[in-house]
């Protein structure tokens, strides 16, 4: 067997520690927030597990922060990517889709900034907003961190998970304004992300409509894309698909992995009857292409 499917499929069930912890604004965060009590899991004992292993669902955050996940020096290529869990933005599925995704970005020698961003945010519209905010801060400070990381800034990529996987597009196409004023140094680097993969990302098509949000709008001078989805996911496959349709029609490339059966939200969990979960190594190949994981 490939021994990258090997590393894509062997993600421990334990996150390392992080090198670092930083929290994203030097004061109070800019736009709204919701919380209504202390950051903690939301998750019940035995309960909403997947591939039969309960998971964090990381409620109300409201200090937005990066996990930076650094691989071993003699794996380390330069690249980082920036993590985005999913949780409709009312939570943050935090090991599923981010620690978890960071051991296996470390496993084939990629630095991972594990983006915890503010929720809920729900309620507010846009319910990205605030999120956005925290994500273009995060591209700029891992940018503004490569020298201190071993890292080349023209290969930051973002991958996110359903409601990250729409702050994954928001974050891959909406680069060209920051949503919020800039602050300080940090936001002298630019923010428009190397490479972008949404699995199985929401919220980019109105089922009233049947096309594509009127706001999600992909420039000619977007990154290049990764999609994955399943036929049967209650997030509806063409958020994925027109998506992509999109972006070929303005010349930017992408790569769409569309599997019958999978449903939603298994991270990197793998099933066997489902081959969807073998996503990993097709998004490592396509990285490998692209001349992301060639060392420095």
């Amino acid at each position: 067997m490939h021994l990258r499917f090997l590393l894509a499929l062997a993600i421990p069930a334990f996150a390392a520690e992080p090198a670092q912890v930083l929290d994203l604004w030097p004061g109070t965060p800019p736009g709204e927030m919701n919380a209504s009590g202390e950051e903690k899991n939301t998750s019940e004992p035995g309960k909403g597990l997947v591939a039969g292993r309960e998971l964090i669902r990381l409620g109300n955050v409201t200090k937005p922060q990066l996990h930076v996940f650094l691989p071993p020096k003699d794996k380390a290529n330069g690249t980082c990517v920036v993590v985005c869990p999913g949780g409709g933005f009312n939570i943050l599925a935090w090991d599923l889709e981010g620690t978890e995704v960071a051991d296996w970005l470390n496993s084939i020698g990629v630095a991972a900034a594990v983006l915890k961003y503010r929720v809920p945010t729900a309620k507010f519209e846009p319910k990205w907003l605030g999120p956005q905010m925290d994500g273009q801060r995060a591209i700029s400070l891992v940018r503004s961190r490569a020298g201190e990381w071993g890292l080349d800034p023209a290969r930051i990529g973002v991958l996110g998970f359903s409601a990250g996987g729409c702050l994954t597009v928001r974050l891959a196409l909406e680069f060209s304004k920051r949503t919020y004023a800039p602050i300080d140094d940090i936001d002298k680097a630019s923010c428009r992300p190397d490479f972008a993969a949404p699995i199985y990302g929401a919220y980019s098509y109105d089922d009233k409509t049947g096309k594509l949000r009127d706001d999600v709008i992909v420039p000619k001078d977007a990154p290049p894309l990764f999609f994955v989805h399943a036929w049967d996911d209650r997030i509806d496959p063409r958020n994925s698909l027109l998506l992509a349709a999109a972006a070929k029609a303005v010349g930017v490339p992408a790569e769409v992995h569309l599997y019958d059966t999978g449903g939603h939200g298994y991270g990197l969990r793998y099933v066997k009857e489902q081959p969807v979960t073998t996503w990993p190594a097709r998004c490592a190949e396509w990285m490998g292409r692209n001349g992301w994981l060639t060392r420095k």
